[in-house]
């Protein structure tokens, strides 16, 4: 089922009266039976959409449309969603069995066949061995698959997720949402998945939306996104080390940090931002390259080595940090002290404008 949005907008009026475009004239087609990560950070408007999406909040302007069905003015429980929030809101006194029935109660589905689909969907998200438990008998990440297991029952259109993994630890969040992407390729159901970690996002999207006060920055496959960010803003946002982001200027063909040359462009002289990743370095071993640091820590963490430099102010064009961090393949030991010349790999070299646009 694809979900389009045309022109969506939702304005909210605080206390002294001031307005809040928390989405502002978004316009976004969501394929059928792909899973789309909303991300961004707090307050850009990720949340708010997907609500608009199920019905629970009204726009203030724009269209949304389920497949040729317009559902603008659709109230929830007539849309065909299914919604998932980050607290599981399990009924405590019901067994699972009870909690993934109690939906297709509700709609008055015929006794056998409501069983029926009950055991079906415990099954594909793993919990047929534990339908007569008590959500106090479960594991955070198994109370979150019943609260998937009674949203997928209803056979929703349309299944919507709003940062369910949040409440989990780093191991039950890992293996979550491998589930949720499991279940997610099994039912090919379109799905909608709010979240503001990015690694998150980016392992378990077909597709990500990364969004910003209310609009739209970039769409697209989370590593396309991540290796051509469209602005400075998604460039920042994505990666764990975050991009270095230096003062730089085009000059005769040449880019340039700090003075030093680290690459070429066809593009016309003038000041940019220059970003490099920090797994953008390589060290140059013959030590030709102008670009050269002194480093001030080493973190070596399995296969990979951090080399963090720290720079003094106005030194090495730093826009706006001290240190930057350049992980690396070496082939001898690189030691605090130590002077590195580094070279960018290709094609790892992002230029923006002063605005923050690619150039």
């Amino acid at each position: 089922m694809e979900i389009k949005m045309q022109g969506l907008t939702k304005i909210f009026t605080s206390k002294n009266k001031k307005e809040v475009r928390a989405v502002d004239n978004v316009d976004l087609v969501i394929p059928s039976g792909k899973l789309i990560g909303l991300l961004g950070p707090s307050g850009c408007g990720k949340s708010t959409t997907l609500y608009l999406i199920a019905g629970l909040l009204r726009q203030n302007d724009g269209k949304i449309f389920f497949g040729e069905d317009e559902v603008t003015e659709t109230p929830p429980e007539k849309r065909g969603i299914g919604l998932v929030f980050q607290n599981y809101a399990l009924y405590p006194h019901m067994t699972v069995r009870e909690n993934i029935l109690f939906p297709l109660q509700n709609l008055k589905i015929e006794k056998q066949e409501a069983i029926q689909r009950t055991v079906e969907i415990a099954e594909l998200v793993g919990l047929q061995e534990m339908l007569d438990r008590k959500p106090k008998e479960l594991s955070g990440g198994q109370q979150q698959r019943v609260a998937i297991a009674r949203a997928l029952v209803k056979k929703p259109r349309v299944l919507l997720l709003d940062e369910p993994l949040s409440n989990l630890d780093a191991r039950l969040r890992l293996q979550t949402r491998e589930e949720i992407k499991r279940i997610q390729r099994e039912t090919k159901i379109t799905t909608v998945f709010v979240t503001h970690d990015q690694e998150e996002a980016m392992s378990i999207s077909d597709e990500i939306v990364v969004m910003k006060d209310g609009v739209i920055q970039q769409m697209g496959e989370p590593q396309q996104v991540y290796d051509a960010p469209l602005n400075l803003f998604v460039a920042r946002f994505l990666g764990n080390p975050q991009i270095n982001v230096f003062d730089g200027e085009i000059k005769n063909k040449e880019v340039l940090i700090g003075g030093m040359k680290v690459g070429n462009t066809i593009l016309p002289d003038q000041q940019v931002t220059v970003g490099i990743r920090p797994e953008g370095f390589a060290v140059d071993t013959e030590k030709k390259s102008p670009f050269k640091f002194e480093i001030d820590m080493v973190e070596t963490i399995g296969r990979d080595t951090t080399l963090i430099i720290e720079v003094e102010s106005g030194e090495g064009g730093i826009l706006d940090k001290k240190t930057f961090k350049a992980i690396v393949d070496v082939e001898h030991r690189i030691n605090p002290g130590d002077m590195v010349h580094f070279k960018v790999k290709p094609g790892k070299l992002h230029l923006f404008d002063l605005s923050g646009s690619i150039l």
